[in-house]
């Protein structure tokens, strides 16, 4: 299983908000590229950026401080999401040194243009579905629709992205622990690798989703109890493994 350690942006620094608020901001790092070497250094074989900003307003907004990340990674692949609502976004992103670009709004809004991105860019593109209440939200999270994360992951089988990833908004920054069995069953579901986010509090959630019976979920991204100690990166790494 793979972890990705999250990096989100808000006004250039990295930041961690509880259940998508943005007002619930709290500031880590005031240099993203710093903390990308943090993660580089603690030994990641990824990294996972969001532009949060850039999420809620459909454009770049944080683009400096993903830059900066680029620069730190040291060949180690980033995927990004945050405002990419076009093939020109996306070839500008992948041209700039990301490896994967993560299609949240558009798999909802615009499903032809997730898959013709697909077909432009193999294993360069993935979907997020973000879902609370058991229904996907989209722009940045500040609007709901009326359709199921299975619903959503559906239109893209056979389609050629790279990854599902799936945050349970209801959990997200709030340290409560991984929904595994939701997160399983949409593994069980759809043939695309499903990533985890939303609640992981400690390594047992890292334990929990390995030893869970059936369909492996693919992988797993790591937030606040990263960044405030209650998960050590090499512990994470080993309990993965």
């Amino acid at each position: 299983m793979i972890l990705y350690p999250a990096i989100d942006l808000k006004d250039g620094q990295c930041v961690r908000v509880l259940h998508g608020d943005f007002a619930t901001a709290t500031v880590f790092n005031t240099d993203p590229a710093d903390q990308a070497r943090q993660w580089v250094e603690a030994g990641f074989e990824w990294l996972h950026v969001v532009d949060l900003t850039g999420s809620a307003e459909g454009r770049a907004v944080n683009g400096e401080a993903v830059g900066a990340i680029l620069g730190a990674a040291r060949g180690v692949p980033v995927q990004l999401g945050g405002g990419v609502r076009s093939m020109a976004d996306a070839a500008r992103w992948i041209e700039a040194g990301v490896s994967r670009v993560i299609l949240g709004t558009a798999a909802v809004r615009d499903p032809e243009f997730v898959k013709a991105a697909a077909r432009e860019w193999p294993q360069g593109v993935a979907i997020s579905v973000d879902v609370r209440g058991g229904k996907v939200a989209v722009q940045g999270w500040l609007e709901s629709t009326d359709l199921d994360a299975l619903t959503v992951a559906r239109r893209f089988e056979d389609a050629g992205v790279a990854a599902l990833i799936v945050t349970d908004i209801d959990r997200d920054g709030a340290l409560t622990g991984f929904n595994v069995e939701v997160f399983g069953a949409i593994a069980d579901a759809v043939s695309i690798p499903v990533i985890a986010a939303g609640g992981l509090a400690s390594v047992r959630d890292i334990e929990a989703v390995r030893a869970r019976v059936g369909t492996p979920i693919a992988g797993a991204v790591l937030g606040r109890a990263l960044y405030t100690g209650g998960i050590k990166p090499g512990e994470a790494l080993a309990a993965a493994a």
